[in-house]
């Protein structure tokens, strides 16, 4: 239904607005799109952009859209606007599967708050139940791996081979503090502290 006194617009006014909206704003609320198309009608709007190719933001409940031709999206299909988070994978359930599903090594509950920006326990768990994904325990955190057999074991494995090298890399702290106290011991004088 339309407000009081305003005037319908057809099919092709309609997309050529939303185009003209869109190239203005970027991303849009749903109040700006009733606004925009004269409706107050949800299905209205969802109807007209429908054949825009739009998408809903994975955070802030979907509130926010764009259109998937205006983000510049990062390397994991990823855009933020404004606090508006955007992925080429719809929603942060789709988005998280596929990063877990295309990652070399799996992802920790924390390695993808972090890249996703927001909390994904949920989405996590939706996609174990549904057996799209596997877990892990990792050192007393949960590893996130494919649903596959064979790929969860490479990532696995990989996860493993990455946190060796890490483990050796870091020199152990008291091995650090005898290996200071050595060499003020044995300098004639005060070092400089980049010596």
């Amino acid at each position: 239904q339309s407000p009081a006194g305003a005037q319908v617009l057809s099919p092709n006014e309609a997309t050529a607005a939303l185009e003209r909206l869109f190239e203005r704003e970027r991303v849009v609320d749903l109040v700006a799109l009733f606004k925009t198309l004269g409706t107050r009608s949800r299905m209205s709007v969802f109807r007209r952009l429908s054949p825009l190719d739009y998408l809903a933001s994975y955070n802030h409940a979907g509130r926010f859209y764009t259109l998937r031709r205006v983000p510049s999206f990062d390397e994991n299909g990823l855009w933020q606007h404004q606090g508006a988070l955007f992925s080429t994978h719809g929603s942060l359930k789709a988005t998280t599967w596929r990063l877990v599903e295309q990652s070399h090594a799996g992802f920790t509950h924390e390695e993808l708050r972090d890249r996703l920006r927001v909390r994904v326990h949920n989405a996590l768990l939706e996609l174990l139940r549904e057996k799209r994904i596997t877990r892990a325990d990792d050192e007393a955190v949960f590893l996130y791996l494919s649903g596959n057999r064979s790929r969860a074991a490479a990532q696995r494995n990989k996860r493993e081979q990455r946190d060796a090298v890490h483990v050796e890399a870091r020199l152990e702290p008291l091995l650090v503090v005898e290996v200071l106290v050595e060499v003020i011991h044995g300098a004639r004088g005060v070092p400089e502290p980049a010596a």
